[in-house]
């Protein structure tokens, strides 16, 4: 199960009710910061997050309304020490934008307490843990280096604990071994191959998470049979040249890209302050009925219905 807690959902600039685009992706003790729109800081803590072991940032662009709040964030961090190392993750020209914001001006002559390390990503994976991994993939939008996540489960073959109970396998190391496909010796004497025990494959949760874009065409593979995708909704149609021109778009544009990629839930962020959020979700539910305009402090669970 992933676990999102939006802390920013307004586009380009903040509004009474939204702050600048930042959102958590929680699983089991992992947590992922995901771009850091100005006053994110403050929005962790309004959330009850807190900083505890929030040091891995995920930036989707290097526009300022996505990494201005890095720096507020990184100086709370070394007046408190909260953390023991900081990870930044984004494209090239996006952590050369970062670089120049934390080295010239918040920790110009400072000695860190702990490591910041600015980590280069590319189309693949670039985290794995033992029971998820992230990777990136391009997105087109207003510059280069453009990337969206795709936060991934690893599947597995459940344990079927009344086939367990019919074959009269004993609780403790042989059913763990055959959890983990691998044959195993009762006291009694018998073999047991884990595919006597074991159900069919279920695939993990897939998660994406897609930052500014300016088209889906691109995006389909990537979003294929997600469970939940969370994506801009800047615009209503009725604006879309304008949507064009800047490279975003529309609320019925992430409900197609939704369809076409057969995504059980869409999530819409990034909101025009021009609009009423149930304007925007009203053309969104027309073409993709499981979609939610999200608001700051939203909590969302993403998981196998």
């Amino acid at each position: 199960m992933f676990e999102l807690v939006f802390l920013g959902t307004s586009a380009s600039a903040p509004s009474i009710q939204r702050g600048l685009p930042a959102q958590v992706v929680k699983h089991n003790q992992h947590r992922f910061l995901v771009d850091c729109g100005e006053g994110t800081q403050r929005q962790i803590l309004e959330s009850g997050l807190g900083f505890k072991k929030l040091n891995r940032i995920l930036i989707t662009h290097g526009h300022l309304d996505h990494i201005l709040g890095i720096g507020g964030l990184v100086s709370t961090y070394l007046r408190w020490e909260a953390i023991d190392k900081l990870e930044i993750f984004g494209g090239t020209s996006a952590l050369k934008r970062i670089a120049d914001l934390l080295f010239k001006v918040v920790i110009r002559g400072i000695n860190p307490p702990f490591p910041i390390d600015l980590i280069p990503i590319k189309k693949g994976v670039f985290i794995e843990e033992s029971d998820f991994s992230i990777s990136a993939f391009p997105v087109s939008h207003r510059g280069p280096d453009c990337y969206g996540f795709t936060f991934k489960e690893r599947g597995r073959h459940p344990f079927l604990a009344e086939k367990a109970e019919q074959l009269k396998i004993p609780s403790g190391p042989w059913r763990r071994d055959l959890v983990a496909g691998k044959k195993v010796k009762l006291p009694d004497g018998r073999m047991i191959k884990p595919d006597q025990v074991l159900g069919e494959f279920q695939p993990g949760i897939k998660l994406v998470i897609v930052g500014d874009s300016g088209k889906t065409d691109n995006l389909v593979k990537a979003c294929k049979d997600a469970d939940a995708l969370v994506i801009e909704g800047t615009y209503l149609q009725g604006e879309i040249e304008m949507a064009r021109k800047y490279a975003h778009l529309t609320a019925n544009d992430a409900a197609e890209l939704a369809v076409q990629s057969n995504v059980k839930k869409l999530f819409l962020t990034h909101i025009s302050r021009r609009y009423r959020a149930k304007d925007v979700q009203k053309e969104a539910r027309e073409v993709f009925p499981n979609t939610n305009v999200v608001h700051d402090f939203d909590v969302f669970q993403i998981k196998k219905e």
